[in-house]
């Protein structure tokens, strides 16, 4: 008290503690302590390194396919000369800038005929790595830069990683059923199974978008213009379309994520929330999608790979596929190497090939070559 004051202070006694905690009658409760908010991090963010390390593998690849090639010593004539055995072959040959149709069947390229009779199947994954070309590798590299490390910083790459190789199988599947006079290269199947897991991902995780008919739309006119890129000569349109089906449906199964509730439950402090209010993790829709998506896609992998190992010919069941790879106009036409004809001559070393319609003969290092390959040569020397 104040020095000569003579009131006296009431004080008030807590039983639970000893005089030393004594405070003044009609004083402020103590404060109580901050409520506590659970950090939570639905969405944790990874460092891209799968993604950057397919695209050395393919750069790696597609030069250790030009050494193979050599063509100075095979060909003779060849574009890039001063490049020595990396040079490419010629334009009117490969016009991407590649190696010939040999070399990509030595190195693995996708051939029907050598899945069906000499059950290489392991094709159905090495042509993922083969290109046909600089443009051609360029072209993919570029959008799996620009695709892939956004999704594998979201997502990590495990689940990346697997839908990057089943949507690459998905595509040679379906191009293994339908474009059988060619050999088929390129990870473009795989990567429109990336645009295909954007899709469903989006789908399945609507309630976390704010800008959800505006990412919608952005993404659908990607998918369509690419696909109606496809609708050009010399592209297989079907590798895209497999691989975009199979990605779309492995989005909703490995894309799956938290539905907005929960994660705004989470972010609230705990002492206000009921314990009979706590929300699922995913919504039922959710669950839905991943199951139909699930079966879809085993019914799917398991019925193709069993329709190709057999060599059956989609375009026979299906009068009007073709057009899903190649669309004729007036400016182009999509025949391909069946419409052609060759006389073929083949001894232990060489084979020579003359086309019926123009003449031309050229020999060829290949000693008993398949009918897809003298599909394919006979295409380049009669193209």
């Amino acid at each position: 008290m104040g020095k000569g004051s003579t009131e006296e202070a009431s004080v008030l006694m807590s039983p639970e503690r000893s005089r030393s905690s004594a405070q003044p009658v009609g004083s402020m409760p103590p404060p109580q302590p901050p409520a506590r908010y659970v950090d939570v991090r639905p969405f944790r963010s990874w460092t891209p390194w799968l993604v950057p390390a397919i695209v050395v593998a393919n750069i790696i690849v597609f030069i250790i396919t030009m050494y193979v090639n050599n063509c100075p010593k095979k060909t003779g004539t060849c574009v890039a000369d001063f490049l020595g055995r990396f040079a490419f072959q010629p334009f009117k040959e490969n016009p991407l800038l590649g190696p010939s149709s040999t070399t990509l069947l030595k190195m693995g390229a996708l051939q029907v005929s050598d899945i069906v009779h000499k059950k290489q199947g392991w094709r159905l994954i090495s042509c993922i790595w083969l290109h046909g070309g600089v443009f051609h590798l360029l072209a993919n590299m570029i959008g799996l830069l620009f695709i892939g490390i956004r999704l594998e910083q979201e997502f990590g790459f495990v689940r990346v990683g697997i839908l990057y190789i089943i949507s690459g199988i998905g595509g040679s599947l379906l191009s293994a059923l339908f474009v059988q006079s060619n050999i088929s290269v390129g990870a473009s199947g795989a990567l429109f199974g990336l645009l295909g897991g954007m899709l469903s991902e989006l789908i399945t995780n609507w309630t976390i978008y704010a800008n959800k008919f505006a990412a919608l739309t952005t993404l659908v006119f990607i998918i369509a213009i690419n696909l109606a890129i496809g609708l050009l000569p010399r592209v297989d349109n079907f590798a895209h379309l497999g691989g975009f089906i199979t990605g779309f449906l492995l989005g909703f199964v490995l894309l799956i994520r938290p539905h907005f509730g929960w994660v705004a439950q989470k972010s609230l402090p705990m002492s206000s929330l009921p314990s009979k209010s706590a929300k699922r993790k995913h919504k039922a829709y959710q669950y839905l999608l991943w199951i139909i998506a699930a079966i879809l896609l085993t019914i799917g992998l398991i019925v193709g790979f069993i329709l190709v190992f057999r060599g059956v010919d989609g375009n026979k069941h299906c009068s009007w596929c073709h057009y899903l790879n190649c669309i004729p106009t007036s400016k182009w036409s999509c025949k391909d190497s069946s419409s052609v004809f060759c006389d073929i001559l083949t001894d232990s070393t060489m084979t020579n090939i003359t086309c019926r319609d123009t003449g031309k003969s050229r020999s060829y290092p290949v000693s008993n070559p398949s009918s897809g390959q003298i599909n394919s040569l006979c295409a380049q020397l009669c193209g």
